[in-house]
């Protein structure tokens, strides 16, 4: 794979004092980018590190000690970068790390005055960064380079290794290694009062105290991510034949219709549903970390599960899991098309990577072998 090389540089400090992380708007990237802010804060002891985040990812990140401060803004609407900007100027930041790709994270940063402005060139706002990087091509990059009908379109990066390449070269060091191997691993917080709330929701849900389970994720935001329902119905009716442990279907509040369904359909063998009891990202953290298995779309909360170094079987239809690959040795990645040429992306071939064509066998056997591999325990650490 190629590395990063920056576009331009104009304007170098040599040492930030003061970083704004404009940290990513969705669950799976904000989590993806922990590893990338663990080299930063370790990187930069002593200095001033601020994240500008969306409503929810503040309680995504809550409690793991990233930043030294936090500013939500949902920045929507036209003058949504205007009125962001207007807060983060009095603070007087030298340095914004940008792991959005977005014109308006680049315009608020340059009408907030910061100095230094760090990102990728994408999405017409070169003019706007003062360091540049560009992000690899498929012609650039093997073993895409060999699809010559998908030469100009980005290489499947994994977005941990994306977002810590920026930080090597706000570090100005480019001997640090920001292969998936060599990076701090994906980590998340779980505070005291999200978990007594964690506790009343499963009890809630009919979980007696301390009762393991495995953790369904059935949602995703393309429709076609997601594993046929009545599957995951199928999967929880077995998972408590074969060992007796009970299925939470998860999801997000748009999708309770369909976790209750999932769970209607098995709740013969105790499976609930817990979208409609409040669940937030805050409360949602301490669920996962008591799981004993999840089994989930290509989403989310499967980065959470690997925050909390919770066993997970991931299945992917056509979205490329090279682009959300994960430092997690307790997980078992299903594809659609395992047979798919390594230099092709899912992406580029929906039919034939259709997620229907992951069979109910290949889930259950993948999702018993790591059951077996770790004792079931109601709260892991």
């Amino acid at each position: 794979m190629t590395e990063h090389t920056p576009a331009k540089t104009r304007g170098e400090t040599p040492r930030p004092g003061r970083v704004l992380v404009v940290m990513p708007t969705w669950v799976g990237d904000a989590v993806m980018a922990t590893p990338a802010l663990r080299l930063l804060r370790d990187r930069l002891p002593g200095a001033f590190l601020g994240a500008l985040l969306r409503p929810g990812i503040d309680q995504l990140l809550e409690g793991a000690g990233f930043f030294d401060e936090a500013h939500t803004d949902a920045r929507s609407g036209v003058m949504g970068p205007k009125r962001a900007a207007a807060r983060l100027r009095p603070l007087r930041y030298d340095t914004a790390l940008l792991l959005t790709n977005s014109f308006s994270s680049a315009l608020t940063t340059r009408i907030a005055g910061i100095p230094r402005r760090v990102g990728y060139e994408r999405d017409g706002r070169s003019f706007l960064l003062t360091a540049g990087l560009v992000p690899p091509r498929r012609r650039d990059t093997p073993p895409f380079d060999q699809d010559p009908a998908h030469a100009g379109d980005w290489a499947p990066v994994p977005a941990c290794v994306y977002y810590a390449r920026l930080v090597a070269h706000i570090l100005g060091d480019a001997a640090i290694d920001t292969a998936i191997s060599a990076l701090p691993p994906i980590r998340l917080a779980c505070q005291p009062e999200h978990d007594e709330r964690a506790r009343d929701i499963l009890a809630r849900a009919g979980l007696a105290p301390d009762e393991p389970f495995a953790l369904l994720n059935p949602g995703g935001n393309n429709t076609a991510k997601r594993w046929p329902a009545e599957r995951f119905a199928m999967l929880a009716r077995q998972l408590h034949e074969r060992r007796g442990l009970r299925s939470v279907v998860s999801g997000a509040p748009q999708e309770d219709e369909l976790t209750r369904s999932i769970a209607s359909d098995a709740a013969s063998h105790g499976a609930v549903a817990i979208a409609d009891l409040g669940v937030t990202l805050s409360t949602l953290k301490p669920i996962v970390r008591r799981a004993a298995i999840m089994i989930t779309n290509d989403t989310g909360p499967r980065h959470i599960a690997a925050a909390f170094n919770i066993p997970v079987v991931s299945l992917f239809g056509p979205t490329d899991h090279r682009w959300t690959t994960i430092p997690h040795d307790r997980e078992r990645v299903i594809l659609a098309d395992p047979g798919l040429p390594e230099p092709l992306v899912a992406n580029d071939h929906p039919e034939r990577c259709s997620i229907d064509r992951i069979g109910l066998e290949d889930v259950l056997g993948a999702a018993l072998t790591l059951l077996d591999e770790a004792p079931v325990s109601a709260h892991n650490h």
